[in-house]
């Protein structure tokens, strides 16, 4: 299993559109077959640094789900719709592979 974390530098006078793009991406990203864990928003400290955290079984399965996201009414919306209102001012993606066992399990 692959972590992808995508950290967003936002406008921070347009968290408003930044939540209702999470909130779609909270519909469209499990449709098209990754696992979502969420999208996150400023809230305390820095007002300007957001997440997107899912998983992906393997890069073929992310390629895999990322041409169907590409193909989604509402994922092609989502981007465009991001592209128009400007709120992402930089997006950078991490993928990490877990190292400790789950859920505090056998050592």
């Amino acid at each position: 299993m692959l972590t992808c974390i995508i950290r967003y530098q936002i406008d921070p006078t347009k968290k408003a559109l930044f939540e209702e793009y999470s909130r779609n991406w909270g519909q469209a990203i499990p449709r098209c077959g990754a696992d979502l864990i969420g999208y996150y928003a400023p809230h305390e400290g820095s007002s300007t640094l957001a997440y997107g955290i899912y998983n992906v079984e393997n890069l073929a399965d992310y390629e895999a789900y990322r041409a169907r996201l590409s193909a989604d009414p509402l994922g092609r919306e989502n981007y465009e719709f991001a592209q128009k209102e400007k709120f992402l001012l930089r997006e950078d993606r991490t993928w990490l592979k877990l190292a400790s066992a789950p859920h505090g399990g056998g050592a």
